[in-house]
């Protein structure tokens, strides 16, 4: 069987790569120093009464995510200028998604604080799309066993905080159109989104056996929770929304912890 053709890891892509993650960087920054259009992305956010929203602590973890997305641009860097090495062709493919996701990414920011929030939606839609191919990337690329574990932990949470964030800018949209839910109540089809949430997340976290993206729906739905129960939030408005989460954080844990179960054994 023919081994697939390797190529020379262009530096031009690495380059490329390294400023739209800084650019991706310095635009989210600024988006709360400035703000972007008088505006931060956490008030644009509150203007909606989306009840599937969590908590604004939870909205930290960004900060993880950029460390992690960093440590995997400074280790392409670092192999541009260190290693002789043929790279496969995927690793370059890996890096030109990552790079649209960036641009995706900084485009998303503008339209959000413009409040271009139906735009909104096809971006985050665009940026889950090229983390989805990273994921399918990452499982068939032939990479060094560091670098392999770095981009799949890296991508794992970038790819499992899009996911959760993608149906929350989906049910802000909805409320931005003023949609009545068919005249059923807020809490019945909150429910129903946290479920179909659990299932997706608990579909890929295995499909790619990535415990990284399994362990980041815990923490959003850990701060839907904490919205639901705390006085700054709804305070316990919603029973049977803050059951149904608790549900779900056991179901996402066994899951997570079955996957572990499973590695340890192979």
């Amino acid at each position: 069987m023919l081994e697939k053709p390797k190529m020379l890891f262009p530096a031009s892509v690495t380059i490329f790569t390294a400023l739209a993650y800084i650019a991706m960087v310095a635009v989210n920054a600024l988006a709360t120093i400035l703000p972007i259009n008088n505006r931060t992305t956490g008030e644009i956010s509150d203007s909606y009464p989306n009840i599937f929203a969590p908590a604004g602590i939870t909205f930290s973890f960004w900060g993880i995510i950029y460390l992690l997305l960093g440590a995997y641009v400074v280790y392409q860097v670092v192999q541009l200028f260190t290693s002789r090495k043929p790279r496969s062709a995927q690793a370059t493919q890996i890096q030109l998604f990552f790079a649209l996701s960036s641009v995706i990414n900084i485009a998303w920011i503008f339209a959000w604080h413009y409040d271009w929030i139906g735009v909104s939606v096809l971006l985050m839609l665009g940026l889950l799309a090229t983390l989805i191919k990273i994921a399918d990337l990452t499982k068939t690329a032939k990479l060094p066993a560091r670098e392999k574990t770095l981009t799949k932990v890296a991508f794992g949470v970038y790819f499992g905080w899009i996911t959760v964030a993608t149906i929350a800018n989906i049910t802000t949209y909805l409320v931005k159109l003023g949609w009545n839910g068919f005249g059923l109540p807020d809490a019945f089809w909150m429910i129903l989104v946290l479920i179909v949430g659990v299932i997706i997340s608990v579909w890929r976290t295995w499909k790619d056996r990535n415990l990284a993206y399994g362990l980041v729906p815990i923490w959003a739905y850990g701060g839907i929770w904490l919205k639901h129960t705390s006085p700054q939030g709804f305070d316990g408005e919603y029973e049977s929304v803050i059951a149904v989460v608790v549900v779900c954080l056991v179901a996402l844990g066994v899951s997570n912890g079955f996957l572990i179960l499973k590695k340890r054994a192979i």
